[in-house]
C-alpha cells in the first residue's frame, strides 16, 4: 500500500519521520491574521464599526485612511491609530460625494504608496413606513448604501490589483430578514450583499470581495433603542446569544476576512449577528 500524503500545507507526523522544516507553528498561524504594513481605507471610521475597523486594522498592523463627515471624531480614531504605532490620513467627507471618493484612493495612494484593503462600512437608513417611503428615499438609500461602495471600490481597484488585495462590504441582517418599515434599508442592504458576490467574480483572482450581514449592534444608530429598557430588553431575549453586538464584533470579522487567514474566501457573506433568523425589534407598524 502506498504511504498516505499530506494535504497542502499539513505535515505528517509518525514514528521513524523526521519533522520537516516547514512544520506550522501557533505563531505562524495566528501571524495569518495579521495586516503589518498594509493599507487600510475605512469609510464611515468616525464611530461605531468603522472606528472600530480602524483600530483594529491599526492594531493588526496596518496604515489607515479614514474618512467620515466629522472632524473631530475622526482625530480622535486617528489618535488611537497613530497610538498602536501605525500612520493615520484622515480625510473628512460625505461618501455620497462620489468625487471625492475618488480623492480619497488618490489622496490615499498618495501617502502610503497604495491601497491592500477597503473597508466599506459607511451607509445606513432609518426605518419608515411604507407608504412614507416615496421613490426619492428610496434611491437616496440605494446610493447612501450601495452606489458609494461600489464607486469607492471601482476606483480602488487598479491598486487592489496590483496588491492583490481585499474589500470588505458591511452589509445587514435586514438584507436577508424581514420586517416591516425597512423596504428601503433591507432591499438596498441585500443589493450590497449581491454586489459583493459579482464584485468577488469581476475581481478574482487578484482580489478577494466579502461582506459582512451585520446584526443589531450598539451603536449610536441604537441610540434611541438602547435609552428604552423595555425594547432593549425585548432585543437581547429575541438576539439567540442573548445580547447585542458590539461593534469590535464586527471589526474582528472585517480584520479575518482583509487578511490572509480569509485567503481561499471570497463572494462570501459572514453573518455576525448573534444567530439571528428573524428580525428581533418590532417597530409596531399597523396594518394596512
Amino acid at each position: 500500500m502506498p504511504a498516505p500524503r499530506a494535504a497542502p500545507g499539513l505535515v505528517l507526523g509518525g514514528k521513524g519521520r523526521s519533522a520537516p522544516d516547514t512544520v506550522c507553528k501557533i505563531d505562524s498561524m495566528l501571524e495569518r491574521f495579521s495586516l503589518t504594513d498594509k493599507v487600510v481605507i475605512v469609510t464611515g471610521a468616525g464611530r461605531g464599526i468603522g472606528a472600530a475597523c480602524a483600530r483594529a486594522a491599526a492594531e493588526a498592523g496596518a496604515d489607515v485612511a479614514l474618512t467620515a463627515r466629522s472632524l473631530d471624531q475622526l482625530e480622535s480614531v486617528a489618535a488611537d491609530v497613530r497610538a498602536a504605532g501605525r500612520r493615520a490620513l484622515v480625510v473628512p467627507s460625505d461618501v455620497n460625494d462620489l468625487e471625492r471618493l475618488r480623492e480619497l484612493v488618490g489622496l490615499t495612494v498618495d501617502e502610503f504608496g497604495g491601497i491592500d484593503v477597503v473597508i466599506n462600512n459607511a451607509g445606513g437608513t432609518p426605518p419608515r413606513p411604507l407608504l412614507d417611503t416615496t421613490p426619492g428615499f428610496l434611491e437616496r438609500s440605494f446610493h447612501f448604501n450601495v452606489t458609494t461602495a461600489f464607486e469607492l471600490t471601482r476606483s480602488a481597484a487598479p491598486h487592489l490589483l496590483e496588491r492583490r488585495g481585499a474589500v470588505v462590504n458591511i452589509s445587514s441582517a435586514i438584507g436577508r430578514l424581514r420586517d416591516r418599515g425597512f423596504v428601503a434599508y433591507g432591499t438596498a442592504k441585500a443589493a450590497m450583499t449581491h454586489m459583493t458576490r459579482l464584485l468577488a467574480a469581476d475581481l478574482a483572482p487578484k482580489v478577494r470581495v466579502n461582506a459582512i450581514a451585520v446584526g443589531s449592534t450598539a451603536t449610536s444608530a441604537l441610540e434611541t433603542v438602547l435609552d428604552n429598557e423595555e425594547i432593549h430588553a425585548e432585543m437581547v431575549s429575541r438576539t439567540p446569544l442573548r445580547r447585542l453586538g458590539e461593534p469590535d464584533d464586527i471589526a474582528l470579522a472585517a480584520i479575518f476576512l482583509a487578511s490572509p487567514a480569509a485567503s481561499w474566501v471570497t463572494g462570501k457573506v459572514l453573518e455576525v449577528d448573534g444567530g439571528l433568523e428573524e428580525a428581533n425589534l418590532a417597530l409596531g407598524l399597523p396594518d394596512l
